[in-house]
């Protein structure tokens, strides 16, 4: 849900810990602040366009001076305001121009007709806003619309309304945006030739931004839904982004302060929970996600569609991959590709892309794919012009080597499926254990979950997704498994899939596996850091002895055998789980090791498991009991990690 406009609103969301809010979809911060002007080559209007229903959709269209040749529209739909933010807040008007428009400063020179639209119910539109607009909803209220047909509607009146053009129109957005991008070209518009859904929400209950494995994001959410509210249309109003004041510096101490969801819900104001409850109510997936999954509708999309997303994107890991697939699987005939780099939510948009936190990516990632990628794309598209290389079905980072690489499909034909098992000793191998019915377990308490970070912040920090682990590491209530030195480099491509044989004394058990980088003690630099709990990471630092984070997510208990009716625990009861734990394109380099950890908490990452069988959102103090865990590793309960892996080159 990190689906902000601009530069500034993401300085605003940070300082309100609203980390997820970093889309970046209408200013580029590569562009100078000054000596740049956008009214010395292009000339604003405002327009109300009427939607088939009678709605009227505020949209500011920014076209070029220069009338010498015809441009194509470059369209993008937000939530998050068409107005400009200048001065802390945000304005309206023709004579209020921002400082960049479109996706980078390429398009600004090479010449397009950018136009942004508040969708329907936010801001200047009429009509009335829903969370993520469902493509087919029987029971549609006055005033709510489909998506697809407001934006067949607008491409419309724009062809019509707007002198100079091509006859051709482009649609590009990150994050919410990135949604609707991908949901305005089913059925699409036929002037609409290109699309680049980045970072796009496309089920917010499967792996994007509400639910992971069926635990709740609970600090992400928490943050965005404090400042993302409903209000008034049309109006400009909130001229600035309320956050929410913690009361102190840590969003663990503030979250276990309160332990339940209703005790956390009643620090709000009821402006600040209209939204954040029914995603909290609906904790199964029900009717209420489902006619919002936006990839089972992915059909008749007749534009060129590049999918964008990043490798460390805590918000919309999922949504890049699932739109790709969609519009492969239902579109055959359609140019559906795939980009993937080291970035944050947003990254590709502003700055350089060269590090995250303290991992480096020796190259300017960002940077590679405004100018090589993203640019050659439209262009192609829109304007005819031939790329100097091909655009490849998928242009994916490998991270660890640092390399671009271009595969014919994702995950690549070329990986080949292996599984890392557990064994004795917390040793991790290709190979399974021979003998013996061992099991190692923790005892996990909801009163002292395992911190996802290890310092203090009521933010979601953006370089947690590559964070040093070994402060978890040393925890009781933390399993982990470690490979010896690896003699040659080893890559992994595509899903990461933990089957686990547990077993619980409780009746309902998060369990949280992490993929992890262990660099060398040896590695260049001097000294070790430990990360601590209230430790805030120095602004450098050694990498001896890293743990990087890879991947990590979580799998609800209950929900082992559907995320639509959840089962308990029979306790003492072995049994296997299988989940997906999201994609990585990761080089593990000679001289590291690989390491997994397993735990039942991730906070305040996701929501705390009372563990016990009870529904989550309702649940009370006395709900919260400790629990033994244990995870096997036997010949007939060979519990590990299932990837896949590159061949040696």
């Amino acid at each position: 849900m990190p689906r902000l406009p601009s530069v500034l609103a993401l300085s605003l969301a940070l300082a309100f810990g609203v980390a997820h809010a970093a889309a970046v979809d209408a200013v580029h911060a590569d562009a100078p602040a000054a000596k740049r002007s956008l009214r010395e080559t292009y000339t604003k209007y405002e327009f109300r366009i009427p939607m088939r229903d009678g709605v009227r959709l505020f949209t500011t269209v920014y076209v070029p001076k220069d009338s010498s040749r015809p441009y194509p529209f470059l369209i993008n739909r937000t939530p998050y305001s068409a107005g400009v933010q200048a001065e802390g807040e945000l304005h309206y008007g023709e004579d209020w121009v921002p400082e960049a428009i479109g996706p980078s400063k390429e398009f600004e020179d090479a010449g397009y007709i950018f136009v942004k639209q508040d969708v329907r119910g936010r801001y200047m539109s009429e009509g009335k806003w829903q969370e993520m607009t469902p493509h087919v909803n029987a029971k549609l209220a006055a005033g709510e619309g489909t998506e697809s047909q407001d934006m067949h509607d607008t491409v419309d009146w724009l062809l019509k309304h707007i002198p100079n053009n091509n006859g051709k129109a482009g649609i590009y957005g990150i994050s919410y945006p990135g949604f609707y991008t991908a949901a305005s070209i089913i059925d699409s518009h036929p002037a609409i030739k290109a699309a680049s859904p980045q970072a796009p929400i496309a089920d917010l209950y499967m792996g994007d931004d509400s639910y992971h494995g069926g635990a709740f994001m609970l600090a992400a959410n928490f943050g965005f839904y404090a400042a993302f509210t409903s209000a008034q249309n049309p109006t400009a109003l909130p001229k600035k982004w309320e956050g929410f004041d913690y009361g102190q510096a840590d969003g663990y101490d503030f979250f276990l302060q309160h332990l339940t969801l209703p005790n956390i819900l009643s620090t709000m104001t009821d402006k600040q929970r209209a939204l954040l409850v029914p995603t909290i109510e609906h904790d199964t997936y029900d009717e209420f996600w489902k006619i919002r999954a936006i990839a089972p509708h992915m059909k008749n999309v007749k534009a060129a569609v590049l999918s964008v997303g990043g490798w460390f994107d805590a918000e919309d890991p999922t949504g890049p991959f699932s739109i790709y697939h969609a519009v492969k699987k239902y579109n055959p005939a359609t140019f559906s590709g795939l980009v993937i780099g080291p970035w944050v939510h947003g990254g590709w948009a502003r700055g350089e892309g060269k590090s995250l936190g303290h991992v480096q990516f020796d190259s300017k990632t960002s940077e590679y794919f405004r100018k090589e990628i993203q640019f050659p794309f439209f262009e192609e598209h829109l304007k005819g012009a031939k790329p100097a290389r091909p655009i490849a079905e998928v242009t994916a980072f490998e991270t660890g080597s640092n390399i671009w690489r271009r595969y014919s499909a994702w995950p690549p034909v070329q990986a080949k499926p292996r599984t890392l098992y557990f064994g004795a000793d917390g040793k991790l191998s290709w190979q399974q254990p021979a003998a013996g019915s061992a099991y190692d377990e923790y005892v996990s308490d909801p009163r002292k979950p395992v911190p996802y970070i290890g310092y203090a912040t009521t933010d979601v920090p953006q370089e947690y997704p590559v964070s040093d682990q070994r402060f978890a590491a040393h925890r009781p209530d933390v399993l982990v498994y470690q490979s010896e030195v690896l003699e040659e480099d080893l890559t992994i491509a595509g899903p990461v899939r933990p089957q686990l044989f547990v077993s619980t004394t409780g009746t309902d058990s998060d369990w949280v596996v992490k993929l992890i980088d262990v660099y060398p003690q040896e590695y260049p630099g001097s000294g070790e850091q430990h990360g601590r709990r209230g430790d805030v990471p120095p602004p450098s630092t050694t990498m001896a002895g890293y743990q990087m984070l890879v991947r990590g997510n979580p799998l609800r208990g209950k929900f082992r055998h559907s995320f639509e009716k959840p089962e308990p625990f029979t306790p003492g009861k072995v049994e296997e789980i299988n989940y997906d734990m999201g994609n990585v394109n990761h080089s593990f380099r000679r001289g590291h090791r690989i390491m997994v950890q397993v735990q039942s908490s991730w906070f305040p990452l996701i929501d705390l498991n009372p563990q016990t069988f009870t529904s989550i959102p309702q649940a009370k103090p006395e709900d919260f009991k400790k629990a033994t865990q244990r995870v096997y590793h036997a010949p007939g309960t060979p519990s590990g990690l299932q990837v896949l892996v590159m061949p040696t080159p």
